[in-house]
């Protein structure tokens, strides 16, 4: 049984740690979690009757911090953390066992954990709430950078793309009339391959800018996929990978611009070629998942460099050597299947490349 002048001491024992717990939380920094929840663990070994033999644990999802263990075996007073109205862990604080039975704690350290445990839930859900600002507020700039970039792309494509073809038709002219030169026409064939490279950038920016017209119908996507893969067959060979396509059944039908479609496919296998080592496999599926049309295009190459996942979906960033890739190409196709309402995922391959897997709804 405490006497008064034991009762008062522990009451003032609770209220420090109150407070302190109290301003920890207020003056949190929440890069640095660990660090605040260190020191309300510890908080919480002082507040106890018989601190020197307390131990306390703090344990989420995202944490586990100890305070120093005095003995094997421990009998526990246990709160639960909660996370908008939802359990996120615990924190536990024990007596060494059989030293200490639960009759040991007192009342009022039941009340003090279940308050302090109340208020690690609050700085949680504040947290939380601030990475979702976070993340809102990232996801505006970006918008606000793409149209930004989508406007100025469309006035550059739309700029290029009449000398481009004006380049293009006199080249084709020059041929004819120096038919007799061979140097000379080995010359305008690398200025019609460069001028038609040229073009097909633009028309990867205007894919980007959206400037392409756009007609959606429900088609065969197996059909689609198959005659993609022929048009690449030149392609693979002279790189020495062979592409297998495997569908789950022969008619697998979507709402979908044909063009945009065939533009995603050649786009993904044409840089899992890039990638692929000779004598490798790209393997392409095609099936349907409850509500979604799901495709996965698989290379054996590298893999991509963790650093670089996210962000091989922006424009013009590229993993390629200077003069061998856009960095469109995976942005283009990132907008052509968000603006038909699916989604892209990259992971690894096993036990190397890369997978790429898309999903469209069912319409």
């Amino acid at each position: 049984m405490l006497t008064a002048e034991q009762k008062l001491k522990e009451r003032i024992k609770e209220l420090t740690c109150l407070y302190e717990v109290t301003s920890l939380i207020v003056n949190c920094d929440y890069d640095d979690m660990e660090t605040a929840l260190l020191g309300i663990v510890q908080c919480l070994e002082r507040a106890w009757q018989f601190d020197k033999e307390t131990y306390v644990v703090l344990s989420t999802s995202d944490y586990s911090i100890k305070t120093e263990e005095k003995g094997d075996a421990y009998v526990f007073l246990e709160s639960v953390i909660t996370v908008f109205n939802k359990p996120k862990g615990e924190i536990k604080v024990g007596y060494p066992f059989p030293k200490y039975q639960l009759k040991d704690f007192l009342e009022e350290e039941q009340q003090l954990l279940d308050n302090v445990c109340l208020k690690v839930g609050n700085l949680l859900e504040r947290k939380e709430i601030k990475e979702k600002e976070e993340h809102i507020r990232r996801q505006v700039e970006q918008s606000d950078r793409l149209r930004i970039l989508g406007e100025i792309t469309a006035g550059i494509a739309h700029e290029l793309n009449t000398p481009l073809a004006n380049i293009l038709g006199f080249t084709e002219l020059l041929k004819e009339r120096i038919s007799n030169d061979e140097q000379a026409l080995k010359d305008l064939d690398k200025i019609i391959t460069n001028t038609i490279f040229s073009r097909e950038v633009v028309k990867k920016l205007m894919f980007f800018a959206c400037e392409m017209p756009e007609t959606r119908e429900v088609i065969n996507v197996v059909e689609v996929m198959e005659e993609a893969i022929n048009m690449l067959r030149t392609t693979l060979r002279q790189n020495d990978v062979s592409c297998e396509f495997e569908h789950s059944e022969d008619t697998i039908e979507l709402r979908i611009d044909k063009i945009q479609l065939t533009q995603v496919v050649f786009n993904l296998i044409v840089n899992a070629i890039y990638f692929a080592p000779p004598k490798s496999t790209i393997s392409v599926f095609l099936g349907i998942e409850k509500e979604n049309i799901i495709l996965k295009i698989a290379d054996q190459g590298p893999g991509i460099p963790e650093e670089s996942i996210a962000h091989i979906f922006d424009p013009f960033f590229t993993t390629k050597p200077v003069g061998e890739g856009s960095g469109l190409g995976l942005s283009v196709v990132h907008g052509i299947v968000q603006s038909h309402q699916g989604s892209i995922a990259v992971r690894p391959n096993t036990p190397t490349g890369t997978i790429f897997t898309l999903k469209f709804p069912k319409k």
